[in-house]
């Protein structure tokens, strides 16, 4: 395909300084003449909002450059596409729940559940189709975008390309069949459009194939572990009597080489401990060794072992991730820089120097899609560089001001003229009339939990609640008169400008709503008020509970408070950056889940009706029939997703793989056990290493914070990115322009 003119033709035409600003540039004014010059001056301003909107939003810059696919380019990475493409993901992924097996039932227990909806031919495969539609256009843009050379070089973009033809494929089986077929390839590969669409995904992916080599080398130290302890347990456990404590030990857990090796798989995670120590330590209290030192070396050393070995994988993980981040938003802002500096040297040379023009970056920003509270900011800060060119590192430290949040302007309060209402304003709007409605709202909840222990004895229908209803109405009465004088203290915008005024106000109106409800219904309350039940909670019940939701009035004194502020802070943080390992999780969880269907579907039966055990009380005790743990399968999707996690606790595991033994076979154990593994191994200690490097970071820059948000009082809130941005290394001019003059649809002439 032939390039367009515009992007062949050199844009950048040399190497140039990044802090100075040496004489003998072009001036930018003078490429202001004639047709031709002001399309360039369009197409160059284009190209650099795109690689400023690149830069914020940390996307590569290896696209095409050219006007068309600029507009194409932009138009994809709308809200809006951007929103539709998430929204088919989310349709394609939902589908599992809807599709036969359907999870549309009110119980997943096989003696209850009523016949699942078995939705007819072609439905669920429409939307399948609309959605592998939507994805084929997807591809195709990117592969549009990128360019041919470097689609063939990505193996993403090829991966996405095979998935689509394989699902297709499988579709078009399916439709053959009459939706007959038992094995739908096509929905294990669902979860790839969520992970391919999520940069972070891919780079957790990338640190988890690192890791490999050391976890397995840990892994292979666990198995050697569990095969020495196995044999010396079959060993040791060989009784003579049936009475025997050695006896009983074997024939429960150590009757053949499988049995052995589960149970102390099994104790490997202390699910079943001290039960399988407990006939041979009944015995003879020297059996205990044996448990003790095999827990001491697999739970409390090997496994240990490998959480550091994961940690230390995943030490500085975020900062690898921050320091990509920030190269890709150096590259794209010097980009920006030099398509913008580029204009200057095609006119006469200006005494100002080489740079941007300040009127030239500000026209940029009006076709950059920002925040409609940063620009303003942005824009300012722009202007008071007054008309000196901006050199490549003023440049680059105007990118500063993205990272940073602009709170917004409190609108102004009322201006009353009397001095009574003046003081009134000054009195409903201090801090200590907010700790004045904290400790009500405490009184309020204290209330609550001292009538909920008096009445735990109490039949419900023996209940006095005259007590309890006045208390009510007096705390709602108070909520309502803050909210009135807040109002009038703040002004109605003022007081809709703080979220937690909100969440007070929505409360209590919803509150005043119920009690009025409630007093209309039942009356004022007297001696022996009980409102009566009608239908799954009475007026009273659903203010009470609604009332509970008050708690959380007390999460606003967490900023007060340093050490319970930097826990919150981390919190907050970790849910931001969870955001990629949830959503490996949920490829995960997934494809085991579409597997467990596919293998153990239909195993799990009702008593009476072909199970293994015909009832509960003929079960041993502890068994999957005796625990009545019959919801526990893998009959439809949300049933198998609920006893994966299950599984992933690993408390009472044990049973999950005792029962699929009997019910299918000794060959479930490698299913459960891979899932132990990549879930409660694998993720967990992940999970655990984000954790620590997230907290011990910012515990270690607790203090530094302060300093880079500067005066409380300004307009502009830190974010996690430039609380990590002093530790992190600057790129340097010379990398930034070797990959600059690597780009593949923009030539840098030297």
């Amino acid at each position: 395909m032939e390039e367009p003119r515009e992007e062949s033709e050199p844009l950048l035409s040399r190497a140039r300084g990044g802090s100075g600003r040496p004489a003998g540039s072009a001036g930018s004014r003078g490429v202001r003449v004639g047709p031709g010059a002001a399309s360039r001056q369009d197409l160059c301003f284009d190209q650099a909002a795109v690689f400023i909107e690149d830069a914020i939003q940390y996307r590569s810059i290896n696209h095409r450059m050219d006007a068309r696919s600029m507009w194409l380019y932009r138009l994809y990475y709308s809200n809006t596409c951007q929103w539709m493409l998430s929204l088919t993901i989310f349709l394609i992924l939902l589908l599992a729940f809807i599709e036969t097996p359907s999870s549309l039932t009110s119980t997943a227990d096989v003696r209850f559940r009523s016949a699942p909806w078995d939705p007819p031919c072609g439905l669920t495969e429409s939307v399948e189709a609309l959605c592998l539609l939507v994805f084929v256009a997807d591809v195709s843009v990117k592969s549009y975008l990128v360019g041919w050379a470097q689609f063939r070089k990505n193996p993403w973009l090829l991966a996405y390309l095979a998935v689509l033809v394989v699902s297709f494929a499988d579709w078009i089986v399916s439709l053959s069949l009459l939706c007959q077929e038992p094995l739908r390839i096509r929905r294990l590969f669902r979860p790839f459009f969520l992970m391919q669409n999520s940069s972070m995904m891919k780079k957790t992916l990338k640190c988890i194939r690192s890791s490999l080599p050391e976890m397995a080398s840990v892994v292979l130290l666990l198995a050697l572990h569990l095969c020495v302890f196995t044999m010396l347990g079959m060993l040791l456990f060989t009784g003579e009597k049936q009475d025997d404590g050695q006896d009983r030990e074997r024939l429960t857990y150590f009757r053949n080489l499988p049995e052995a090796l589960t149970s102390l798989l099994v104790l490997l995670t202390t699910a079943n401990n001290p039960d399988v120590m407990t006939p041979a330590y009944s015995k003879n209290r020297a059996y205990a060794f044996f448990f003790i030192v095999f827990t001491l070396i697999g739970s409390l050393f090997l496994m240990n072992l490998l959480t550091a070995i994961i940690y230390n994988q995943f030490r500085g993980y975020l900062m690898k991730s921050f320091q990509t981040s920030l190269f890709r938003r150096r590259l794209g802002a010097r980009a920006a820089y030099e398509v913008l500096s580029s204009m200057s040297r095609r006119g006469e040379a200006h005494p100002r120097g080489v740079g941007v023009d300040p009127q030239d970056f500000l026209q940029v920003l009006q076709r950059v899609q920002l925040d409609s509270h940063q620009k303003p900011v942005i824009m300012e800060k722009v202007r008071s560089y007054g008309g000196d060119l901006l050199s490549a590192e003023e440049f680059q430290k105007l990118f500063n001001e993205f990272d940073k949040r602009v709170i917004k302007e409190r609108p102004p309060r009322p201006e009353y003229r009397s001095p009574f209402l003046r003081s009134a304003q000054f009195l409903f709007s201090h801090r200590y009339f907010d700790y004045l409605g904290n400790l009500i709202a405490l009184g309020n909840l204290v209330s609550i939990s001292v009538f909920l222990v008096f009445d735990a004895d109490v039949l419900p229908g023996d209940r006095d609640d005259f007590v309890l209803g006045i208390l009510n109405c007096v705390f709602i009465l108070y909520y309502v008169l803050e909210l009135l004088l807040k109002a009038f203290a703040l002004g109605l915008r003022g007081y809709l400008s703080y979220s937690s005024n909100v969440f007070d106000g929505l409360l209590t109106v919803v509150l005043l709503v119920l009690e009025i409800s409630t007093l209309a219904v039942y009356r004022f309350p007297h001696p022996g008020w009980k409102p009566e039940m009608l239908g799954l909670l009475s007026l009273w019940d659903m203010a009470r509970l609604v009332n509970m939701f008050i708690v959380f009035r007390f999460l606003r004194i967490i900023p007060s408070m340093k050490l319970m502020a930097l826990v919150a802070s981390t919190i907050l943080d970790l849910i931001k950056n969870m955001r990629a390992f949830g959503g490996i999780l949920v490829v995960v969880y997934y494809v085991f889940a579409i597997l467990g269907i596919s293998l153990f579907r239909g195993v799990v039966v009702a008593p009476g009706n072909g199970s293994l055990a015909p009832d509960n009380s003929s079960a041993p005790c502890g068994s999957f029939e005796q625990l009545e743990y019959w919801a526990n399968n893998f009959d439809d999707f949300a049933a198998a997703l609920i006893t994966l996690w299950n599984v992933m606790v690993v408390n009472n595991w044990q049973v999950f793989l005792d029962a699929y033994r009997r019910f299918s076979g000794p060959w479930s154990k490698m299913y459960f056990v891979l899932w132990w593994l990549v879930s409660s191994v694998i993720w967990v200690n992940l999970f655990l290493a984000l954790i620590l490097e997230n907290f011990l970071h910012k515990w270690d820059r607790r203090a530094h914070l302060q300093s880079l948000a500067g005066d409380p009082d300004t307009c502009c809130q830190v974010t996690v990115d430039l609380l990590f941005r002093d530790i992190l290394e600057e790129p340097t001019e010379e990398e930034l322009l070797e990959r600059l003059s690597c780009h593949p649809h923009l030539r840098l002439c030297r």
